[in-house]
């Protein structure tokens, strides 16, 4: 495994700053459902969330699925034949949008030299386990199915924020099992990992104690036989050891890994770029991974 830490003296001073930002929000007097469906009509602050990189294009996308009908959005940074990244948003299984992520989809697009698919899957507790799970998993079919027509040439990643980055994890055991082709590369962003019971997402996520290795990839029974991995973690992150975990577990078993650590940084710094250099440097850094990952002519 590739072990790498990155600090620099402003993370903990511009994290503080942003915890005390968030901190001081106002909170709706109300339940915690009417609570979580108010959270998800924000619209994100580009002074914490930064714009789309305008060396991109965007495009919306439909989905069409076995029963349903998911939205996405294409960013491409070239029209020529690249790798298709098929991107997750955070919000433990019950919040979370494409657009809070814009800064990240789009930069991973043009720094990378890829093209991204940014997906809204469907969220708990309206749509528990393992919907967002099989949205994930047909999705990455439906996009090999439809590669001509995303300007793909063949390659593939997986990745994800927080929440979405279990749904990418989970997705690769997926595939494994089932025996049908396993992305290039994932890419995994301060992951949830393991089953929190003590989280408030936990008890809308999951409505069975029958929870298996898919929804909690850190319980697999094996990690063998999945794709080259790249895990980024947070120093001031409660789900740091989910990260430095996965990560030993599928060097153990002989999967090429690199872990970066962000040193004194917060959970989902991905989402506040504008705030956080951490968040501009790890997309920066995603996307020359990509580079270096694409850069051999394909076998």
């Amino acid at each position: 495994m590739t072990r790498e830490l990155i600090d620099s003296p402003e993370y903990g001073t511009e994290t503080d700053a942003l915890l005390k930002v968030l901190a001081d929000l106002p909170v709706p007097d109300v339940d915690p459902y009417q609570a979580l469906l108010l959270d998800r009509e924000d619209l994100p602050d580009p002074a914490l969330a930064g714009h789309p990189d305008p060396r991109v294009s965007l495009d919306d996308l439909t989905i069409d699925l076995p029963g349903r009908t998911l939205q996405a959005r294409v960013y491409r940074y070239s029209m020529q034949p690249r790798p298709i990244v098929l991107w997750l948003h955070g919000g433990g299984f019950v919040g979370g949008h494409l657009r809070d992520i814009e800064y990240a989809t789009s930069g991973i697009a043009a720094n990378g030299n890829v093209t991204v698919v940014s997906l809204n899957y469907r969220l708990a507790p309206e749509n528990p386990y393992p919907a967002a799970l099989h949205d994930t998993y047909e999705t990455l079919q439906w996009i090999r199915e439809h590669t001509a027509e995303l300007n793909g040439d063949g390659r593939i990643v997986i990745g994800g924020q927080s929440a979405g980055a279990a749904l990418a994890a989970g997705t690769c055991l997926l595939a494994r099992d089932e025996g049908t082709p396993l992305p290039d590369r994932q890419i995994l962003c301060y992951p949830t990992l393991d089953l929190h019971p003590d989280e408030d997402w936990h008890e809308w996520y999951f409505t069975s104690d029958e929870i298996p290795a898919t929804a909690v990839p850190l319980h697999a029974e094996s990690v063998a036989g999945l794709p080259p991995t790249l895990v980024l973690a947070a120093g001031r992150d409660s789900l740091r050891p989910d990260a430095l975990a996965y990560a030993g577990r599928l060097t153990q078993a002989g999967i090429p890994t690199r872990l970066v650590e962000y040193a004194d940084t917060m959970h989902a710094f991905l989402n506040f770029p504008a705030a956080l250099s951490a968040g501009r440097h790890a997309v920066e850094l995603i996307g020359a991974d990509l580079r270096a990952t694409f850069s051999a002519p394909r076998a």
